[in-house]
């Protein structure tokens, strides 16, 4: 579906457009594997995860997003300073999306961060993993048989 794809990449342009406490390029992808040895550096991915359809009104669409933002890093030394400096970020990025708030007409009204990093990544890759999912909004509209996309 194009319209989660164009959400996921207002997203990416809206986390690059910022400044964070730690320097990263965000990228858009549909399965973001990486070698253990890449992930040396600091990797932000979204991912688009799921839309659900609503009717809350004949010839009007409700529609609910979700995209994933992944914060991956391989740990060199995974002591509380190190993973702290990852979970700021997380923070930073969560704080930053509530304020843009608007991503190519849908509206963001949640995010979620449960678990708020992935334990056995630290414990068996020496990797830090946080999935910060962002549920959005948006209304789409029926013209001639078809639905008119944002």
């Amino acid at each position: 579906m194009a319209y989660v794809a164009d959400i996921a990449d207002a997203v990416v342009l809206a986390l690059n457009g910022r400044a964070f406490t730690q320097a990263f390029t965000a990228v858009r992808m549909y399965a973001p594997v990486f070698s253990l040895k890449d992930m040396q550096t600091l990797h932000v991915t979204v991912v688009p995860r799921g839309i659900t359809f609503s009717r809350p009104a004949r010839g009007i669409a409700g529609l609910e997003l979700q995209v994933d933002i992944a914060v991956q890093k391989k740990l060199s030394v995974a002591d509380n300073t190190e993973i702290d400096e990852l979970m700021l970020l997380c923070q930073e990025i969560i704080d930053e999306m509530m304020v843009v708030g608007t991503f190519d007409d849908a509206q963001l009204v949640g995010t979620e961060n449960v678990p708020i990093y992935a334990p056995d990544h630290i414990l068996e890759l020496r990797q830090f993993t946080s999935v910060i999912t962002l549920t959005l909004q948006a209304m789409v509209a029926e013209a001639g048989g078809h639905w008119w996309w944002p």
